[in-house]
């Protein structure tokens, strides 16, 4: 179903700059499916997308396939050592070329053949000799954007888009502020979920811990919410508070932890790296919409091993068994009560010193949205 331009442009209906003068987006955006229709032109095919953390790229011939909201691309480094990305399509009919992840000297397309080198040149096709005008360099693998950030690997389908680095202000430099051991920690665990819910809705409950006396008992027991500050960027949220230090922590055992902090980022649109009290630690969490009401999430754990210790693991159990359930019940809530006629549009519970209780950083959030929704409709 493809919705009006009309539809789009009423989707700012009540909402302000100001947080507290501001309503939330309506909930038809969150279940009707043209809406997503309308993202993925204006938010994924135009955003910086996590893919993997730079060491499964490491090596020269190291490749990764995968896919941007129904887009099949290929990441890898070849061998040069340079870092590249492409549509996993072959220039003959259109055969996708590579699948999962490995290690190669060349790319062999499973269909007819046709030979790429890693930089995406065409090697060679098979009885081209045999045809008129035929030139091997008409045929080079259609590239992407892509860039290695705070060791992270990121694409961008929009050829066009500000480099991330650029994008993000000192977003890296804070990070590395908070987690000055970024450099050593390797990939060592990974969880994922598929969830009844719209991605916004996940996304709206990350960015905000209005909820989190009422919803995460255990975790207001971690985390010392009266130190809790979320500050907004241009494209980034940043959400701190001092932790691990109760006597009355019922959510996991931080006995001699290293890091004494509950550090979070939102990276626009749909990625959230999280430092949470224990041992040296980067979570990545990826956001991904499936459709409409279904979501596709992973949490990726980095530590300074590459397996978990017990200690990590009660941490991740926690996250995965308790912490994630408790956000899950409440999202797909929320989504079943956004199909009822009952709602259309929130306010936005803030408060001036920008606590973790306030929910400024889900209106930052929508006016995002809204801009590049914004940019659809007048065709950038």
């Amino acid at each position: 179903m493809t919705v009006s331009v009309q539809d789009l442009k009423s989707l700012r209906d009540g909402y302000d700059p100001a947080a507290a003068r501001s309503w939330s987006l309506p909930a038809r955006a969150y279940v009707e499916p043209g809406y997503l229709e309308a993202e993925r032109k204006s938010i994924f095919s135009k955003s910086w997308q996590f893919v993997c953390h730079a060491e499964a790229l490491a090596n020269p011939g190291d490749y990764l396939a995968f896919d941007i909201q129904g887009q099949p691309l290929v990441a890898l480094r070849d061998k040069a050592g340079v870092l590249r990305a492409f549509y996993n399509v072959c220039l003959h009919r259109a055969h996708e070329l590579l699948s999962g992840r490995g290690n190669i000297k060349q790319i062999t397309c499973p269909y007819h053949a046709w030979v790429y080198r890693l930089d995406g040149s065409l090697r060679a096709a098979r009885r081209s000799d045999k045809i008129e005008n035929f030139t091997e360099e008409d045929f080079c693998l259609t590239g992407v954007r892509i860039e290695e950030f705070l060791n992270l690997v990121f694409v961008n389908l929009d050829p066009d888009a500000v480099p991330l680095a650029e994008q993000t202000g000192d977003l890296a430099k804070e990070v590395r502020e908070w987690a000055p051991d970024l450099d050593r920690l390797t990939h060592a665990h990974r969880i994922e979920y598929t969830i009844k819910a719209n991605w916004k809705s996940v996304v709206d409950n990350f960015l905000e811990c209005y909820h989190c006396p009422t919803a995460h008992r255990d975790f207001v027991s971690l985390v010392n919410m009266d130190t809790y500050k979320v500050q907004t960027h241009d494209r980034y949220s940043s959400h701190m508070a001092s932790a691990g230090t109760r006597l009355d922590n019922t959510a996991y055992g931080v006995d001699g932890a290293s890091v004494q902090d509950h550090a979070v980022w939102w990276l626009w649109p749909n990625i959230c790296l999280l430092r949470y009290p224990g041992e040296g630690n980067l979570m990545v969490l990826n956001v991904v919409p499936i459709d409409h009401e279904t979501t596709f999430e992973s949490y990726d754990f980095y530590f300074l091993n590459s397996e978990p210790t017990e200690s990590q693991m009660e941490a991740i159990r926690y996250i995965d068994q308790v912490l994630q359930r408790e956000d899950i019940d409440i999202v797909e809530s929320v989504q079943r009560g956004m199909a009822t006629p009952a709602f259309d549009r929130g306010r936005f519970m803030v408060d001036p010193d920008g606590s973790g209780l306030s929910e400024h950083g889900v209106h930052h959030f929508h006016g995002l949205v809204l801009d590049a929704i914004d940019g659809l409709v007048a065709g950038r």
